[in-house]
């Protein structure tokens, strides 16, 4: 047995089908990363052209050279250990490429976390462009779930068990209300995202050596090159858009984790009221049809909090630029771009694909022997019998039920007292559904 090769290539993924292949990865690999990178080492000399504090001549130069394919990553990466972060070899390899007349005016005036974090929310905001493109697609789906089965009748479960009859179209506009929720959330976050620039302690003090008297109009200028917003303070150790990338990242996961969690239950073979589409295989077993997409994102919605955790204990971070707190973000963050954005993939898939069984849905109401609707009874009983007897009934009815093999209205229509009672009506579980479609019909109204 060799030993690993240590120099195997970049992360692909291969412990991490939820995100491997999506959009989502390649807007958040190492490449795309350095693209950012140099992305906002380029707009920022433009920026300060921009304001005649550099020749146009340099925001060129360094614009032609800032590209990815034109630096090595891994070394990038190795020489990053040297001053705890990447931006350091970066600069001095941007510098060289850009040469020596324009050289200097790279990076100038400014410092590594203003460069890594203003990379970092294009990388987020461009990973979000594609979250967002998938939960639009998302609510699409259920949406059309959600009309098509307004009145397909199952049973309501609560505590594991059946409660009172449901409907899976109230189901899937549940689950369509919430991958709202985060699109609205995710929706507020992109539109937010700042650049940072700051310098060396967020006093802009480099740029004014270097003519910038107006440093919000430099940071302005900044922010419009590289189509993000423009922070009324450096925000190095104000850490509210990391923050805020935590907050709806996290409950995008768990949104959509929501909807994985219902599937994975309802699909269980002995339920067997929905299946995935297109189920995935089992190395031992040829039956199996396993409920991949759902697994997936049931991941990502399990790791997503730990992963925000750490990004909200980051903001605990002292002085004027803090040792460790940043560092802590880049990869919980980058992992929670992943992780909704693969849980985003997979639900598309999940619910553009999903079969629904009505005819199981409407056999499993008969399961209880009619007792789902114990609760209606207990209301229409009451008036005829007086709210005790009736209570009592049914509660002696409810155990014979399964002594007798009798169906509860089986067992009332044996009640004298009971003759000029709608049995049919009252014990019928699909009839017995509440304001399921009203308030179906009112969540579908929201765009």
């Amino acid at each position: 047995m060799t030993s690993p090769d240590p120099d195997t290539g970049p992360d692909t993924g291969l412990l991490a089908p939820g995100w491997a292949g999506s959009p989502a990865a390649s807007a958040t690999s190492d490449g795309a990363y350095l693209q950012a990178l140099l992305d906002a080492e380029a707009a920022l000399t433009r920026a300060q052209a921009r304001l005649g504090l550099a020749p146009d001549a340099a925001a060129d130069a360094v614009t032609e050279a800032a590209h990815a394919d034109r630096f090595d990553v891994r070394s990038l990466a190795e020489r990053a250990r040297a001053g705890g972060n990447p931006v350091i070899p970066l600069v001095a390899d941007l510098t060289k490429a850009v040469g020596e007349e324009y050289g200097p005016y790279v990076h100038r005036g400014a410092t590594s976390q203003d460069i890594l974090d203003s990379a970092t929310m294009l990388v987020a905001g461009r990973t979000l462009d594609l979250v967002l493109t998938d939960l639009h697609r998302v609510q699409l789906a259920l949406a059309r779930l959600a009309s098509e089965h307004r009145d397909t009748a199952m049973p309501g479960r609560t505590l594991t068990q059946h409660a009172v009859p449901a409907t899976f179209g109230l189901k899937a506009a549940g689950w369509r209300s919430l991958v709202l929720d985060a699109r609205d959330r995710v929706t507020v976050v992109r539109s937010s995202l700042p650049v940072q620039l700051g310098g060396a302690a967020g006093t802009l003090a480099a740029f004014t050596v270097y003519g910038a008297e107006d440093a919000p109009a430099l940071t302005a200028a900044f922010a419009a090159e590289l189509g993000l917003g423009a922070p009324v303070l450096p925000w190095h150790t104000l850490r509210t858009p990391v923050a805020d990338l935590a907050g709806c990242l996290a409950f995008t996961a768990g949104a959509l984790g929501k909807i994985a969690a219902d599937v994975l239950v309802l699909g269980r073979t002995e339920i067997a009221e929905v299946t995935e589409g297109s189920g995935g295989g089992s190395s031992a077993m040829p039956h199996k049809a396993n409920p991949v997409r759902s697994t997936l994102i049931a991941a990502a919605a399990r790791r997503a909090p730990q992963l925000a955790a750490t990004l909200f204990g980051s903001m605990a971070a002292e002085d004027e630029r803090p040792a460790g707190a940043w560092h802590a973000e880049w990869e919980p963050l980058r992992d929670l771009l992943r992780l909704a954005g693969g849980a985003a993939r997979d639900a598309v898939a999940l619910t553009e694909g999903l079969r629904v069984n009505a005819d199981t849905m409407r056999e499993h109401l008969d399961l209880t022997h009619g007792l789902i609707v114990s609760e209606r009874l207990s209301a229409e009983l009451a008036p005829v019998l007086g709210r005790s007897r009736a209570k009592q009934l049914l509660t002696d009815l409810a155990k014979r039920t399964y002594t007798e093999g009798l169906s509860l209205g089986e067992l009332l229509a044996q009640e004298p007292d009971l003759k000029d009672v709608d049995l049919d009506e009252h014990t019928d579980p699909a009839r017995y559904t509440g304001s399921a479609g009203a308030l179906t019909d009112r969540a579908l109204e929201r765009r």
